[in-house]
């Protein structure tokens, strides 16, 4: 096959300097009908190799055989199944190009969404971990909310996956959006929607706004591909470079990333504007928040113990030691953690992020320790007031007039001092 600097070289000296053929053939070294073939070719010449031979060939038929019954069998496995022992990639590749034949089709669409009617909800693990104090560091999970709209995202760190405190996240940023779309998609966090449709917790905090929450069908993860992609989009542009000092400043590090950066850049889907732009839109269509804030947080009612503490999501905070006995009501926010009695306060804590700790409030121990020793004084006069029987039977004892008034007796025991001087004399 002629090189392509040759037949470049050919259709020059013709076209352009009038060369002869025969000419051609002899300045180049080349056979006359190759020089006529390039100059009758409209194409330049290309190296196609024809098809190579693969050690795959020789288990195609087993690999075709095992998709037509298992179309989502991993190659890893066929891998197994055959007894490969050679190289995975070329397999991979074999497989890849065989899977399309045995799985039929499953085409997505574009969606276009009207103002106000949807936003896409998830939780996102940034690989970062963050300080809880007392030198421990967590992977904590981040509260992400995609409207499909606008595109307009908002973003908050939470304690934990529990429904009271992703639902405490949710109500912090449509708090801070003022308004909530109609629509909020969840996959089937257990939390949210777990057993298929919307958890007790859920139920209560959308129908408290007037709003309805709508599961993703299982492992569908591109039925809201809008905040999926989003959270890729934190990996990448946000988290490079920034370090945190705990929870909080994650979140309000990301509150001003979010305001400043990524709800400001032109997005081509939504027409080559910003988030920004269409928000005023999106927002004007969404439902108006309740005058009443929607039950959220972590809520728990126990009768305090002897050990008045109470435990949440993994920690124990104490509680007045003077409700010892008494049913407790705890509601923990990402914030602060609250018990009451009987619409009393009893404790307040700042909420911590941390594990396994033990949160104490110095005014509960001071009340403890009076406690104990006015407790100690009591029985102490009570040992003195009493006698116990063998059987461990507590009798109080009486002085002995007691005993005279309970049988009626009038008895004097003072000696007469006037009988005792007449028989002296």
């Amino acid at each position: 096959m002629i090189a392509l600097e040759d037949w470049a070289e050919i259709r020059r000296l013709h076209r352009a300097e009038g060369m002869p053929i025969k000419e051609i053939a002899r300045r180049l070294g080349l056979a006359r009908n190759t020089v006529r073939a390039a100059l009758r070719a409209e194409a330049p010449p290309s190296r196609e190799r024809g098809p190579r031979g693969s050690a795959v060939d020789e288990v195609e038929p087993a690999i075709r055989a095992l998709l037509a019954e298992f179309p989502r069998m991993p190659a890893t496995v066929i891998a197994e199944r055959i007894g490969w022992r050679r190289s995975l990639t070329i397999l991979k590749d074999r497989v890849r190009e065989l899977r399309p034949l045995f799985t039929p089709p499953d085409p997505t669409d574009r969606v276009e969404y009207s103002p106000g009617e949807v936003a896409q909800c998830d939780l996102w693990f940034p690989p970062a971990p963050i300080p809880v104090g007392g030198g421990v560091e967590r992977v904590l999970p981040v509260l992400t909310m995609t409207c499909g709209y606008s595109r307009v995202t908002g973003a908050v760190m939470i304690p934990s996956r529990k429904a009271g405190d992703i639902l405490a996240g949710m109500w912090q940023i449509l708090a801070s959006w003022g308004a909530c779309p109609r629509t909020l998609v969840w996959d089937r966090e257990s939390a949210i929607g777990g057993p298929g449709k919307p958890t007790v917790e859920a139920a209560s905090f959308a129908g408290t706004i007037g709003v309805r929450i709508k599961l993703a069908p299982p492992r569908d993860p591109e039925f809201k591909g809008l905040v999926e992609r989003r959270n890729g989009f934190f990996e990448t542009s946000f988290l490079p470079g920034r370090t945190f000092t705990g929870p909080f400043d994650f979140t309000d590090q990301i509150g001003h990333w979010l305001a400043d950066r990524a709800n400001t850049r032109v997005l081509r889907a939504i027409g080559s504007v910003s988030p920004a732009q269409r928000w005023t839109a999106d927002r004007a269509a969404m439902v108006a928040l309740p005058p009443l804030a929607p039950a959220i947080g972590l809520t728990h009612r126990v009768r305090l113990g002897r050990d008045y503490y109470v435990r949440i999501d993994a920690n124990d905070y104490s509680v007045d030691p003077r409700v010892i006995g008494r049913f407790v009501d705890v509601i923990a926010t990402p914030a602060r953690v609250v018990a009451s009695c009987a619409g009393q306060v009893v404790a307040d804590h700042a909420r911590d992020w941390g594990h396994a700790r033990t949160i104490t409030d110095p005014a509960h121990q001071e009340t403890a320790r009076s406690l104990r020793a006015d407790l100690a004084a009591r029985r102490q006069a009570q040992q003195r007031s009493t006698r116990t029987h063998a059987d461990g039977h507590v009798v109080a004892i009486r002085a002995l007039p007691d005993y005279d008034a309970l049988f009626g007796v009038d008895f004097d025991p003072r000696p007469d001092l006037g009988a005792v001087t007449a028989e002296g004399k």
